[in-house]
């Protein structure tokens, strides 16, 4: 089902910008406005510069925007700042890093052109919504520039592992380009270009539907510029550049992925102390507190408690939260009721077992009575990836604003069979149900996308 194809991919010349640890930069859409200034002063040839972040306020921007950055990428190219391989290849990518468990780790994958399909054909899977704003933005960038900076991630089964098998098999000795990342992860990208082995590959990922974990976004914007492109040409093939996107592909086997949960800071607007939150969850919670200890030993000891009852298969599906009041320095862990499945019982069976469903709509939603709309609107929540930097945030703001009462849910990561069941059924999760770790680095490899040239396409 699965159309995947070698490319040429053009990457930083060493001997033109000096180590790629400087000039390679995170995704767009997890730096802050703040970071953009660090990038760019840390070497002028920074990817920053290139896949520009968001635009503020969630809108486009003036033409200049885009063009500046259209002119700034081919005056790389012509200046030998940025190269192209001469033949199309397949990239393994693989990253090394310590998980926060303490385990060392490595993830593996495959950088290729994916053949563009629309989401209800079943070829490429989405669980997560996207938002009309940030695909407007997306899809100026990518019309401007015909450029992708950034790879989408996605996910697919190969139990026997046949894939990687080969392609470790045949990659080149050294890497093409290696940087190690902010958290010390280190990322290595190999060339592959045996004929006979992407073609082994392509044959492959021929039965694969693919489900995407990161880049909703991205992918969204290649399907509008796709029909942009169908639109002004007379003649379009599914050859086309345009008709492909390029993305890093990862078994959801595989032994190193891993996905992290996605921490919520709550602003509850006005003030909100510990009794009178116990009022308000115990209909639907048992609040056990946790105490004897400094703030981030309390944090500590709630996630170690919620990763027991977690993977203690004796307790049966027991859904647990840590949340801690900054504000009086207290902490609790939450064990669900099962009496507060009826505030889920218009949801689909399968979102009614995620635990971010279950923080959305029995605690914000339900018991803290906010809508999806006033947090929207008000900005009421602020997600996380790192705990230690939530708590470090929420016990700022609880001296910060007289009018506010900050409130740090933390929670268990979605796992993986939850996103694929979620997407085989066609279902989206709420805004930031899962953090796929570590994140693809952008800049070690991107895709320029050139009219006249056509994907090769097997039969």
């Amino acid at each position: 089902m699965a159309f995947i194809a070698p490319f040429k991919g053009v990457y930083f010349n060493v001997e033109k910008v000096g180590s790629l640890n400087d000039v390679v930069t995170p995704p767009y859409d997890v730096i802050s406005e703040k970071a953009v200034g660090a990038y760019t002063a840390k070497n002028p040839y920074s990817m920053i510069r290139l896949d520009i972040t968001k635009n503020p306020g969630g809108s486009t921007g003036s033409d200049a925007r885009y063009q500046n950055v259209a002119d700034l990428f081919h005056e790389w190219l012509d200046q030998d700042v940025l190269q192209r391989d001469p033949q199309p290849a397949l990239y393994l990518y693989m990253v090394q890093y310590k998980h926060p468990s303490g385990k060392m780790l490595t993830r593996k994958g495959v950088v290729a052109q994916v053949g563009l399909s629309e989401f209800g054909e079943g070829v490429v899977k989405p669980h997560e919504e996207t938002f009309d704003s940030v695909i407007s933005d997306r899809l100026r960038l990518l019309d401007t520039t015909k450029a992708q900076f950034s790879q989408i991630f996605s996910l697919y089964s190969d139990e026997e592992n046949r894939v990687l098998d080969l392609l470790e098999a045949a990659k080149e000795q050294e890497p093409m380009g290696s940087i190690t990342d902010d958290d010390g992860c280190v990322h290595s990208l190999y060339r592959v270009t045996n004929g006979a082995v992407i073609l082994q590959v392509q044959e492959l990922f021929m039965d694969k539907v693919l489900y995407i974990a990161d880049g909703h976004h991205r992918y969204t914007t290649a399907l509008a510029y796709k029909r942009l492109q169908k639109a002004r040409k007379e003649k379009f093939s599914e050859k086309d550049p345009a008709n492909h996107i390029m993305m890093y592909l990862c078994p959801m086997e595989d032994p190193g992925l891993s996905v992290l949960p996605t921490h919520r800071l709550l602003h509850w607007p006005g003030a909100l102390s510990v009794d009178n939150l116990h009022i308000r969850l115990e209909r639907w919670f048992e609040m056990e507190e946790i105490k004897n200890g400094s703030r981030e030993v309390l944090l500590t000891e709630v996630l170690a408690r919620m990763d027991e009852a977690e993977h203690d298969a004796s307790s049966g599906a027991v859904t647990t939260f840590g949340v801690y009041h900054p504000g009086e320095d207290r902490c609790f862990l939450l064990t669900m009721k099962p009496e507060a499945r009826q505030l889920l019982k218009d949801r689909p069976e399968q979102l009614q077992e995620l635990d971010v469903v279950i923080l959305s709509g029995v605690i914000i939603h339900g018991a803290l009575e906010l809508d999806h709309h006033r947090c929207e609107e008000e900005n009421l929540i602020h997600y996380f990836s790192d705990p230690d930097e939530a708590m470090d945030v929420a016990v700022k703001e609880c001296h910060k604003f007289e009018t506010l009462t900050p409130l740090l849910f933390v929670m268990n990561p979605t796992r993986v069979k939850q996103v694929k069941k979620v997407a085989d059924e066609g279902l989206i999760m709420p805004h930031k149900s899962t953090y796929f770790y570590p994140k693809i680095m952008t800049g070690l490899l991107f895709n320029q996308q050139i009219d006249g040239e056509e994907i090769d396409r097997l039969g």
